[in-house]
């Protein structure tokens, strides 16, 4: 068993034949599981404009996960800085932290959390995709205006969100712990974590180079039983790789009817390949493997997989062959 702490980042996928609605009740019961189950933090990623993930602010979904938990951290991976305006971001997050002392976490971004290029351009009323001393420009006057003007007491933990060497680099010049996304850009990894160290200069916020890693991982009692469960994500990831963002979320029968070609194949074996599938042993032992490589000092599980009871029993049986460290 390897020892490390544990958390969970959830997409809230909008399931065929379901409503929105009844996904965002499902959100509830995850996050009242994954603290039962000794989870350290579990985050909401913001989204916009996909038949797949529910539109579901970050900032309401913590609010409202805050007020049904009492030990898990709770926050944003992340909100994305283009998206808000800083005193914005600073006055939410601020007032969570402030009513949940020691448990909000602020994770910032810079995608535009949609595929749709007209959806991106309203959400940033109609400006263009920004630029990297805009993006840095946003997410220092955020911080400034948390200490300096919302100023309510206990702060947010801020972290920088990436899945870039540019993003890393970013996260070391400003001092803050990095969430390194890969699970969207593995290819990324290792390098922009090497820049990070390397370049990391010591802030209020963090006193040394501190990365979390975020891995899809699933994990069921079978092989047979993962691969059927990852079916609905390998047919949105398809569309993706053909550049669409329309894909709905199927069922796992549709999914294990649905005609991938060879050169899907062969993309979404080499994603597999650098995540966590499989029965419990494969998967501690490729977390275990990733650990090693990247020394990273935190791992978050993203599963999006059909069903929550699905979803929860890979958390759970992840949980078994970890051994968690106390939170510092």
């Amino acid at each position: 068993m390897i020892s490390i702490p544990l958390s969970a980042l959830e997409v809230a996928m909008v399931q065929t034949g379901a409503r929105a609605a009844d996904t965002l009740r499902d959100t509830a019961e995850f996050a009242r599981r994954v603290e039962d189950l000794g989870y350290r933090r579990l985050w909401y990623a913001e989204h916009h404009h996909s038949p797949a993930i529910g539109a579901f602010p970050p900032v309401v979904l913590t609010a409202h996960a805050a007020a049904l938990t009492s030990s898990i951290r709770l926050g944003s991976g992340g909100v994305l800085a283009p998206n808000h305006a800083p005193i914005m971001l600073a006055e939410q997050f601020g007032t969570l932290a402030a009513l949940h002392e020691g448990r909000i976490d602020l994770g910032i971004g810079r995608g535009p959390g949609t595929f749709d290029e007209s959806t991106a351009r309203a959400l940033r009323r109609g400006a263009g995709p920004t630029t990297d001393d805009e993006y840095r420009d946003d997410v220092s006057a955020t911080l400034r205006l948390l200490v300096d003007e919302v100023a309510l007491g206990p702060l947010p933990e801020p972290w920088m969100l990436s899945s870039s060497p540019a993003g890393a680099a970013l996260a070391g010049e400003l001092g803050l712990p990095l969430a390194f996304a890969h699970h969207i850009r593995p290819d990324n990894t290792l390098a922009s974590l090497d820049h990070y160290r390397e370049h990391f200069s010591p802030s209020r916020w963090c006193a040394r180079p501190r990365v979390l890693i975020c891995v899809e991982t699933l994990c069921a009692e079978t092989q047979q039983e993962a691969a059927r469960l990852a079916g609905p994500m390998e047919v949105v990831k398809a569309g993706l790789l053909k550049g669409r963002g329309d894909i709905p979320f199927p069922t796992p029968d549709e999914a294990a009817a649905h005609s991938f070609s060879a050169d899907d194949v062969r993309a979404l074996a080499g994603f597999r390949a650098q995540q966590a599938y499989g029965t419990p042993e494969t998967v501690a032992k490729r977390l275990a493997d990733l650990v090693d490589v990247t020394r990273a000092d935190e791992l978050m599980l993203v599963t999006p997989v059909y069903a929550l009871a699905d979803r929860l029993r890979s958390y759970e049986l992840v949980r078994q062959q970890i051994v968690m460290p106390a939170a510092s």
